[in-house]
């Protein structure tokens, strides 16, 4: 399994990086992005400690660990240059707060992130279908998440990306151990979205594909 969006202590999840990475190597994933949350106060405390962490990581164990950041809660403003900064200092993957309807997002976030460029746009809420458009336009990642209250949407983000041709990921958005994925969990996310088998291989697929274009770590 590819879960590309998933947060430690560095910002409000409950594990240090190594015990996430050990406790999702467990469960049978072979690759993780961390993907703490960040803003111009705290980008650069978290992002070398997770850099630091994949590093050493990276070096011992068999699974793939992936440095990221989920930018949250910004103004609009700044997203084009949080998201180059992000880059700049090491971020592999750039993750954006979507427009969650169970958190007051500012409307209008959805659409900056995409302009800015980030891979994926989490938990993207009741995105609008010009927007599904524009990310797929963009090549930016609209993502089904197994989060509780974020996932209220998931069928939505689905509808919107199938009729936009944008591409989905499915990430746990994890913040405790109990929120790391199993296989039968993915599984079923999946099957309640839709009864097509290759539209559920697609998706699980577009996880590889997207670290296939990182670079190397």
């Amino acid at each position: 399994m590819i879960d590309l969006h998933t947060h430690t202590f560095l910002s409000d999840g409950a594990l240090i990086p190594s015990e996430l990475v050990r406790r999702a190597h467990v469960a049978g994933y072979r690759a993780i992005a961390i993907t703490d949350h960040v803003d111009y106060s705290n980008i650069d405390i978290v992002l070398p400690g997770i850099i630091e962490a994949a590093k050493v990581l990276n070096k011992y164990w068999d699974i793939l660990v992936i440095p990221g950041v989920e930018i949250t809660h910004v103004p609009l403003e700044v997203f084009p240059e949080l998201t180059s900064y992000a880059r700049k200092k090491g971020a592999k993957i750039v993750v954006a707060h979507g427009e969650s309807p169970v958190e007051p997002v500012l409307t209008g976030t959805n659409a900056a992130a995409i302009v800015a460029g980030v891979d994926i746009l989490a938990h993207p809420g009741f995105i609008r279908k010009e927007v599904a458009e524009f990310a797929a336009k963009k090549g930016v990642y609209l993502e089904i998440t197994a989060r509780r209250g974020h996932s209220e949407t998931n069928a939505h983000v689905f509808d919107a990306a199938g009729k936009a041709g944008a591409k989905l990921v499915l990430n746990s958005d994890a913040h405790t151990p109990e929120d790391i994925l199993t296989s039968e969990r993915r599984n079923e996310i999946l099957e309640n979205l839709t009864d097509s088998n290759e539209i559920r291989k697609a998706i699980i697929k577009n996880s590889q594909d997207l670290i296939s274009g990182i670079g190397s770590l």
